[in-house]
């Protein structure tokens, strides 16, 4: 197996679930309580990953992150590198890509909160901040920790998108997705073999955990009247 792809694999996944995380959470709290026509729109938007093609998502991000775009000519003149096709390149297409997968179990398990709770939390003096840190969070731990498996393990098998924005770089951009691809066009079928099973066994147990943390949500959070 290449442990460098799967290295930097793991390394992309840690930063795309530590940014996103603090991203989620407020953005799934004002689609979660906020009643206004534009949260629709918003939320449409934040799924956008789940039905658009990746090789898609991935034209445009690079396209945005490119030399010719005002983002890609600005890196180039802050760091003397271009953008696309660097680490940094895979990090942003796994964020607008792991989006809906941290937001959304976020919002299921925001929204089946009792609304009693935040009146109440408001009517002791809380913000709508406090009563997010105080009341929401800690009511909505199986939902957070599902958003973080969920963000995790999609950026460890992601594949279109970042073959799009960050290429085929052997230690800088070669994900352990596109490292399977390259041992199959290889004929290489014993290493691809053996990094898949990997995978595949690091998908079970991803999907058990999030039906365990599912089943325990269920009896953990006060139902709505």
């Amino acid at each position: 197996m290449e442990w460098e792809a799967i290295e930097l694999s793991l390394r992309l996944a840690a930063a795309t679930t530590a940014i996103l995380l603090p991203l989620a959470v407020p953005l799934a709290a004002w689609i979660a309580f906020a009643r206004n026509r534009v949260t629709v729109v918003v939320e449409a938007i934040v799924a956008l990953p789940l039905v658009l093609p990746p090789t898609v998502l991935g034209f445009y991000v690079l396209t945005a992150l490119g030399t010719r775009s005002p983002l890609g000519r600005w890196w180039q003149e802050l760091t003397g590198s271009t953008l696309a096709f660097t680490f940094t390149a895979l990090l942003i297409a796994s964020v607008l890509h792991s989006l809906p997968f941290a937001v959304q179990p976020l919002v299921a398990a925001f929204s089946g909160l009792d609304r009693r709770l935040l009146e109440a939390s408001s009517v002791l003096g809380r913000t709508s901040a406090g009563s997010l840190i105080r009341v929401v969070l800690p009511l909505s731990k199986a939902g957070a920790a599902t958003a973080t498996v969920l963000t995790f393990a999609h950026t460890i098998g992601e594949f279109g998108v970042v073959l799009m924005v960050g290429g085929n770089i052997p230690g800088q951009t070669r994900t352990v997705s596109i490292s399977i691809y390259d041992r199959v066009q290889a004929f290489d079928y014993a290493t691809a073999g053996r990094t898949s099973l990997v995978l595949l066994a690091f998908s079970l147990l991803v999907l058990t955990s999030i039906y365990t943390l599912q089943r325990r949500q269920k009896g953990a959070v006060w139902p709505r009247p």
